[in-house]
């Protein structure tokens, strides 16, 4: 009798997990959160939601999948929005902030609209569902001692969001992986407008012949790390599921003007600009617990002069 019963509960807690099938990436028509998507179709059989509000995603980004559902919508809408799948729902990876230091001062409403009403629904929406949560973290709050959390509206809220995760799991228990960003680029980044990253702007402007523009001192060094590099960690992060925080960043450190001098372009200073940072941080230590670094393989040098040997290739073939 006891193997019977022992045996049915073990198939119904089978029966549960198969149950919460589903990942919701929020940002998901963005460029991290697409890059998500298409790894996880290629590891899983989990169906992906993504939810976005477009502001700085993309349909263009969309994947052509009966497993994924792309839905128009703002996160602190998300209890409304996902009200119906929440029993469904395995993990929550919440990139569908606003995500950009500079633009945080001109657009501060949309800032704290995003990154404090939405984020904390969404934080909410997981724990009164019992839902996993990976959150996106930024190295933009951890340099000069931490002092550089309060060098612009987007880092301060982005470390406040870190201090009410580290007290919803005391208080409550709540689960969740923290995954921290240091300045990705690769294939599908933004290059044009105010959500534009500094590889993104420099690929552009090489293109059309144009010299790249550089904030002034240009001394900034920043961690740029590629977007396969990320998402793998990302994804290794939710399968470990240890409550812990991660830090996915390269070894090697390079300047802003460094980095433009590799494009082996012309260069033109821009004025400084309020917020900016002048170095990209290797946190040690969350607020609780020690993070733990991985660094990537892909080296920026190597992506940027392969980078200028297709554009090389393509103007070739153009002129043939």
């Amino acid at each position: 009798m006891k193997q019977i019963l022992n045996h049915f509960l073990k198939n119904l807690n089978k029966c549960k997990i198969m149950e919460k099938n589903i990942i919701v990436i929020t940002g998901g028509a963005g460029f991290v959160g697409s890059n998500l998507i298409r790894y996880f179709l290629k590891k899983t059989n989990y169906k992906v939601l993504s939810l976005d509000n477009y502001s700085s995603g993309s349909k263009k980004n969309h994947i052509r999948n009966k497993k994924v559902k792309y839905i128009n919508g703002d996160t602190k809408n998300i209890s409304f929005i996902l009200n119906r799948k929440k029993k469904k729902i395995n993990s929550i990876f919440h990139f569908g902030e606003f995500s950009r230091i500079y633009q945080s001062f001109n657009k501060m409403d949309q800032c704290i609209d995003s990154n404090s009403i939405g984020t904390h629904e969404v934080f909410n929406y997981c724990l009164k569902n019992n839902i996993k949560l990976i959150y996106s973290a930024t190295s933009a709050s951890l340099g000069n001692g931490g002092k550089d959390k309060n060098l612009s509206p987007y880092s301060f809220t982005k470390a406040k969001n870190l201090e009410l995760l580290e007290n919803l799991n005391k208080w409550f228990g709540m689960k969740f992986e923290v995954i921290y960003f240091y300045n990705v680029y690769g294939p599908g980044h933004v290059c044009t407008g105010d959500m534009a990253t500094v590889i993104g702007i420099f690929e552009h402007h090489y293109k059309r012949n144009k010299p790249l523009p550089v904030v002034q001192p240009g001394t900034q060094s920043r961690r740029f790390t590629h977007i396969d590099d990320t998402i793998k960690v990302c994804f290794q992060a939710w399968q470990k599921n240890k409550c812990k925080h991660y830090s996915i960043t390269n070894k090697k450190s390079y300047t802003i003007i460094e980095t433009a001098k590799l494009f082996k372009s012309k260069i033109k200073f821009l004025a400084s600009r309020p917020g900016e940072r002048y170095a990209s941080a290797l946190t040690k230590m969350n607020l609780s617990n020690k993070v733990y670094r991985v660094y990537g393989k892909i080296v920026l040098k190597d992506y940027i002069l392969n980078f200028i040997k297709n554009c090389k290739k393509n103007t070739f073939e153009y002129l043939q």
